[in-house]
């Protein structure tokens, strides 16, 4: 015997309907969890970072950027710390810059570099698997937020890699000149060395 069509059309609403209510419910424990992480992160004065509160809430980082709490959480999170260390390491006005600490905040810099650009690939990567998953279970208007939000966080990733490209560009320069006045001090002192007359 067929069955109506309107139970086919009521068995498939209390399907989407238990998705729908499974998926909150993960999501919930999901924010729970990435905001005890970025708590944790603050009080033991680890780095917060967008991959380490992932790591310890055990969420994808897709995950942080599209729930708009645990993302502020985590930006509250970047610039409490930021604060605090500048409170408590403040920076003289002349700052004397070594080569070894230039070198060392343009390898961290190229290292940011890296990490942004494979966080924009794993995400690309991730959305590339899972949007033609969902595509069967999540309405027109859904998936145009959804797009959306992946844009803009296409937008923001780009802006990321353009600013530490930025800030790369920008040691490299600053080392390049500290180079440049070690040099200069170097030869200054053997002549100051060469003038001395000996005993």
């Amino acid at each position: 015997m067929k069955r109506p069509a309107t139970s086919g059309a009521n068995d498939r609403n209390a399907r989407v309907e238990r998705l729908r209510a499974s998926r909150a419910k993960d999501s919930e424990a999901k924010t729970r969890r990435a905001l005890h992480a970025v708590d944790s992160l603050l009080r033991s004065r680890r780095r917060i970072t967008v991959t380490q509160v992932a790591r310890d809430a055990a969420v994808s980082t897709w995950f942080i950027y599209n729930q708009p709490q645990v993302h502020q959480a985590v930006q509250d999170g970047i610039s409490a710390q930021r604060e605090h260390v500048r409170q408590e390491f403040p920076v003289p006005e002349a700052r004397q810059v070594s080569s070894a600490g230039l070198r060392t905040d343009l390898a961290l810099a190229r290292e940011e570099i890296k990490d942004l650009k494979r966080e924009r690939d794993r995400l690309r990567n991730r959305v590339r698997l899972s949007l033609g998953a969902e595509l069967d279970e999540v309405n027109r208007n859904e998936l145009i937020e959804r797009v959306q939000q992946l844009e803009q966080r296409n937008t923001a990733l780009s802006q990321e890699l353009s600013e530490a490209k930025v800030r790369n560009a920008a040691l490299e320069s600053q080392l390049s000149e500290a180079e440049d006045d070690l040099t200069a001090a170097r030869v200054s002192l053997r002549r100051a060395m060469r003038a001395v007359p000996s005993p």
